[in-house]
């Protein structure tokens, strides 16, 4: 039996998870610098630990409604082959274990989310469901590209 860790955040009060091991990081939000031609979800660029680094909205890219910035939102900083991307969330709440069987496969129709970036959907106890997001299909080949031409 496998076990695995998310991370659990928010977006719009819809709880999704993302394996920790792609998880460099979890910090405030703070104020990114526009880029002029840029996909309308990324939201820009900031210094994370002297590094450029490009952030991206989740909800923008997933097309849900747009965000309002709180005290709880925060930035998950992942690598994703050798490059660090931050990922805006409305709130980083919590880590959970997942076993295997806890896993069922994502259903046909999912609230405003594409299926393609969902590897699975969690079940935690009797009514909590964790949606399971795939960050390798998050971004596209082309999009990847486009954003290392951000990183200087």
């Amino acid at each position: 039996m496998t076990r695995k860790q998310y991370v659990v955040f928010n977006l719009n009060k819809e709880e999704f998870g993302i394996d920790i091991m792609n998880v460099k990081e979890i910090i405030p939000y703070q104020e990114s610098i526009s880029v002029p031609d840029t996909p309308d979800f990324i939201e820009g660029i900031i210094n994370y630990r002297g590094n450029v680094i490009p952030v991206i909205s989740l909800k923008r890219r997933f097309k849900l409604e747009t965000e309002v910035l709180t005290k709880d939102t925060r930035i998950i900083v992942i690598t994703l082959e050798d490059k660090d991307i931050g990922f805006i969330v409305d709130e980083a709440s919590q880590t959970l274990y997942l076993d295997e069987e806890q896993i069922d496969p994502a259903p046909d129709i999912i609230l405003g989310v594409d299926k393609k970036y969902i590897m699975g959907v969690g079940k935690i106890g009797e009514d909590r469901l964790l949606i399971l997001i795939d960050l390798e299909k998050v971004l596209t080949a082309e999009e990847r590209d486009e954003i290392e031409m951000l990183e200087l």
